[in-house]
């Protein structure tokens, strides 16, 4: 249960302009704020930007976290290649199993034919290309490490070798060394690096960006339930100690990003919960990724609507995501979202030049 001060970014803007002392620039991104809720424990508290110095600037814990969520997350850089973080980006789903519970067995297992439909998501705008080989739906089956190497690793050889952007899902330190090896660029991690007890060395020697994503039982698979006193919290607080256990462990703090696990061990109310607040995780000081695409949630708020027609709530959480700050959205649907986006942003950019 949180035992500490949190704060929420709210009162959201259109633009800074004439607001000179009270807004502040989120993550250094495209959004400004007016206000934090300061909540401890059960206690809310809504505090202005105006007014955080009065109020909040003797605690040492307000002024930490705020300085995390108005710091401009740095870019990516890989050789000849940047992931920008100052702004929304699209990862591309590539998954490469047969029983994923959105598209498993679509692309069949010709990794040729697999990398083409990488391609043409960067094509239709996707910044990185995520690559699984393993589903983690609730109840499916255990993949051995050397099939789900065999799965990604011809995949990832020729995206990184066409020079795409690539991360690998996986949990399994074996697939991390083989997935980095064959060119992978950064490790998405459903276990945010528990479930394997090799994985944080391996990240910590490789170098890589990793993605640390919450669940409440990474080693039993990630789909436990749990009763929260405060999902919001509780899931920033697993967070924030994972990230100080990997820099510990020698990974840059710089190169590591979160997800808050929207439908991993949660229930419908938790989900909802997370994604009212996911400004929140600005102060963790790491980049956000968020995984809402074809959710069960979707289905749930919209007459049980099938995993294929799920795109209308798709886009509704991804621009959610946006007007949060989040900086990577992680999707099935890439031109649509890219679509969306660019939408999102010319709104954006027209409230910051003009009336």
């Amino acid at each position: 249960m949180s035992t500490s001060m949190h704060l929420r970014p709210i009162h959201f803007v259109d633009t800074p302009i004439g607001r000179d002392g009270e807004v502040a620039r989120l993550a250094g991104g495209m959004q400004w704020f007016a206000a934090y809720e300061v909540i401890r424990w059960a206690e809310r508290q809504v505090v202005p930007i105006a007014e955080f110095e009065r109020v909040l600037g003797s605690e040492e814990r307000a002024v930490a976290v705020h300085r995390a969520i108005t710091a401009p997350r740095p870019p990516l850089v890989f050789g000849g290649r940047t992931l920008r973080l100052d702004q929304p980006q699209v990862a591309g789903i590539l998954n490469v199993t047969p029983d994923s519970f959105s598209d498993g067995g679509r692309l069949g297992d010709d990794p040729q034919a697999v990398a083409e439909a990488g391609f043409a998501m960067e094509q239709a705008g996707a910044a990185l290309i995520d690559v699984g080989g393993e589903s983690t739906r609730p109840g499916a089956p255990a993949v051995w490490e050397g099939d789900e190497v065999q799965r990604v690793a011809p995949v990832i050889e020729r995206l990184a070798r066409g020079g795409t952007l690539v991360s690998v899902d996986t949990r399994k330190a074996a697939v991390m060394e083989a997935a980095l090896a064959a060119g992978a660029h950064i490790v998405n991690d459903v276990s945010a690096l528990e479930w394997d007890d090799r994985a944080t060395e391996i990240v910590a020697r490789s170098g890589a960006p990793v993605v640390l994503m919450h669940s409440p039982d990474p080693k039993a698979g990630g789909h436990g339930r749990v009763a929260y006193a405060n999902v919001l919290t509780e899931v920033f607080d697993w967070l924030e100690a994972r990230i100080e256990r990997a820099v510990e462990a020698g990974i840059d703090r710089a190169k590591i990003l979160v997800d808050p696990g929207i439908g991993f061990g949660k229930s419908l109310q938790d989900n909802l919960a997370l994604l009212n607040g996911l400004a929140l995780f600005h102060g963790l000081g790491c980049a956000v990724m968020l995984g809402a695409s074809r959710k069960r949630m979707i289905g749930a708020l919209s007459s049980e609507a099938p995993v294929g027609e799920r795109l209308g709530g798709s886009l509704a959480l991804a621009l959610k995501g946006a007007d949060a700050g989040v900086q990577l959205l992680r999707v099935h649907d890439v031109a649509e979202t890219v679509q969306a986006l660019r939408v999102w942003r010319g709104l954006r950019d027209q409230a910051l030049v003009g009336r």
